[in-house]
């Protein structure tokens, strides 16, 4: 039987296969192929942020070097803790952060940097050093000597490690109650650090602080000269240099080396303190107030600020005012401004013991003879010793020994009147 028109007439006629065709189609199979693999995986998706380049971190520490040398050294540690994001492996970059923190008055956080770079490398001399340096800042003199010692182990010819030494010595005598021979040891020890490094900043400084110390004032004056004449954007190093200039009576030197502090960190109350007690010493009450009040402003919860504006007060005299700011420093308390104020503790120091026994004084001045008298008494049971101290104490019981015999009659006493106080 024949079925017209079926597809399966085994009458019908064989086509021959297209193989140009077929050619192209395996062509493009292949080509499909490959883009999928090769050339897909490589094109970034429109859906995903383009990755911006990666930089370099010796174009960060390059860039942090500039930032220090020119004296911007908060922007400076800005830098290196961004090369230590891109490397967290480089010990000397930590090392580097850490002597900038120091310049700028972070001690504890260069003692952080400067134990990082002891995680990775605790055989590394600068590290042990620059620990040593932070703990000295700090008053942990015992941990700094311990440090420093271990720095010139390991390397006995590191002149920077000599230098933070001399500082360590000096101020481990002076603050620290530490032996006499401290100074001589570090008087050796500034003359060996300028011998292995005699072009570093830190070795300048070094002897000139020890300099300072023994009250060579002029020579110290030319040491830090030559340390500013390597770096002149160091605040530290105009403070150091206004201190001798002080020292000298050269007022207006003084205070033109605190103001250069104070225009690269103006944040630091150091200077407008420093400012402050500078224009005392010649009786400038007026203008002293003013920067203490300027300290103060950068440094509202410190208690030494407050009781050192309370003395200007005082000597102006603003006996009002004076009672407020020396009861914040010494009893502690929250300013009008709700400011914090932590108390601060009578001991063997000159300017503490000055706010109290002027905070003795101003009470008895205005008749709160209670309160004059405990002050009083404090002073004289804390600091037997301190003649001056407690010469002011017994003038504060004398005037209120005056108010009981005379009550109702006010005390004026003229500053210059007064029982000399501490030396700014």
């Amino acid at each position: 039987m024949y079925l017209k028109g079926s597809k399966w007439s085994m009458n019908r006629k064989r086509t021959r296969p297209n193989w140009f065709r077929i050619l192209l189609l395996v062509l493009l199979i292949a080509g499909g192929v490959y883009v999928d693999r090769f050339i897909i995986p490589t094109r970034p998706s429109p859906f995903v942020p383009t990755a911006t380049p990666t930089r370099a971190p010796e174009s960060y520490v390059t860039e942090a070097e500039t930032l220090f040398n020119a004296g911007k050294l908060l922007q400076s540690i800005e830098m290196y803790q961004k090369a230590i994001a891109a490397d967290p492996q480089d010990e000397n970059v930590y090392i580097a952060i850490a002597r900038v923190q120091i310049f700028a008055g972070q001690y504890k956080d260069a003692q952080t940097s400067a134990e990082d770079a002891l995680l990775l490398n605790p055989n590394n001399s600068m590290a042990h050093a620059l620990l040593a340096w932070a703990q000295d800042f700090e008053g942990n003199y015992l941990e700094a000597e311990a440090a420093i010692q271990r720095a010139l182990e390991l390397d006995p010819n590191n002149g920077l490690a000599h230098a933070y030494y001399v500082e360590i010595l000096v101020d481990s005598y002076v603050l620290g109650g530490g032996p006499f021979e401290s100074i001589d040891k570090a008087i050796d020890q500034s003359k060996l650090a300028l011998a292995l490094a005699p072009n570093a900043l830190e070795t300048h400084r070094a002897r000139a602080y020890i300099l300072e110390a023994t009250a060579n004032y002029e020579e110290a004056i030319r040491e830090y000269q030559a340390a500013i004449a390597l770096n002149g954007n160091i605040p530290d190093l105009h403070l150091a240099i206004g201190r001798n200039y002080r020292a000298l009576q050269i007022y207006d030197q003084a205070v033109a080396e605190f103001t250069r502090a104070n225009s690269l960190n103006p944040a630091d109350p150091t200077p407008d303190l420093l400012i402050s007690r500078t224009y005392a010493t010649i009786g400038e009450y007026h203008k002293a107030a003013q920067y203490a009040e300027t300290a103060v402003r950068d440094s509202p919860s410190d208690p030494n600020l407050r009781g050192n504006l309370g003395v200007m007060y005082y000597r102006m005299p603003d006996w009002p005012n004076a009672v407020v700011q020396l009861a914040l420093a010494i009893k502690g308390g929250t300013s009008e401004d709700g400011d914090k104020v932590a108390p601060i503790q009578l001991v063997a120091d000159t300017h503490i013991s000055e706010y109290y026994f002027t905070y003795a004084l101003v009470l008895a001045k205005l008749s709160r003879c209670g309160d004059a008298l405990q002050v009083a008494r404090t002073i004289k049971e804390t600091l037997p010793s301190d003649e001056l101290s407690v010469g002011n104490a017994d003038e504060a019981i004398r005037i209120c020994q005056k108010n009981l015999e005379s009550p109702g009659t006010p005390t004026s006493t003229a500053p210059g009147d007064l029982t000399p106080t501490a030396a700014p």
